[in-house]
């Protein structure tokens, strides 16, 4: 028989165990999900790229400037856009490379492993969140785009160096110091010595 934890409930009524009854544990259901089908298509404006594997030579020709690119699930492969878009979005990629000529908006990886990008006209945003190891190879006209990261680490800016195809490597920062200032806290990124 069980009685109540606070004492001054405890006078009254006690809980009986019931007749027979034995715990139970909880199930814990896992499903196990199966490759899902490849694919590479136009649904209205967003072009689907998914589970892509080993794919080396994906080519999307022949773009709008109001599509998008959502690439999701995809391992092992490159995919090349040829001409203006709005936005790529790379979703879930491992091992993943995505060329590009122009953005009008922004290329953004979520929940990405070891991938690269690289754009051969314009982009003006590049957002990541979730990513651990991304390579950005910029073109010169690329040179004044916003990088904007979270919760994100290893990763690498090539920017371009004269006409010799040479690139300058420079690692976003991922560790910063923040201090409290008289206007509030001031952040600035740590210097790592040695590297």
């Amino acid at each position: 028989m069980q009685t109540h934890k606070n004492p001054s409930l405890r006078g009254g009524s006690t809980v009986a165990e019931k007749q027979g009854s034995t715990p139970v544990a909880s199930k814990q259901t896992t499903t196990v999900t199966g490759t899902k089908p490849a694919k590479c298509q136009l649904e209205g404006k967003k072009w689907v790229v998914e589970n892509q594997i080993g794919q080396k030579s994906l080519t999307i020709d022949k773009v709008e400037m109001n599509q998008v690119i959502y690439m999701f699930g995809c391992k092992d492969s490159v995919l090349t856009v040829k001409g203006k878009l709005n936005s790529i979005v790379i979703d879930s990629c491992v091992k993943t490379a995505v060329v590009f000529d122009s953005l009008v908006a922004s290329v953004e990886f979520v929940n990405t492993r070891d991938c690269q990008m690289q754009v051969l006209g314009k982009v003006p945003t590049i957002t990541i969140d979730k990513v651990d190891g991304l390579q950005i190879f910029l073109s010169k006209d690329s040179l004044e785009v916003e990088i904007i990261s979270s919760k994100s680490s290893a990763l690498n800016v090539m920017v371009p160096k004269g006409e010799s195809g040479e690139f300058s490597e420079w690692p976003i920062p991922e560790q910063f110091k923040t201090l409290v200032g008289t206007k509030g806290l001031v952040t600035t990124p740590t210097e790592t010595v040695g590297v």
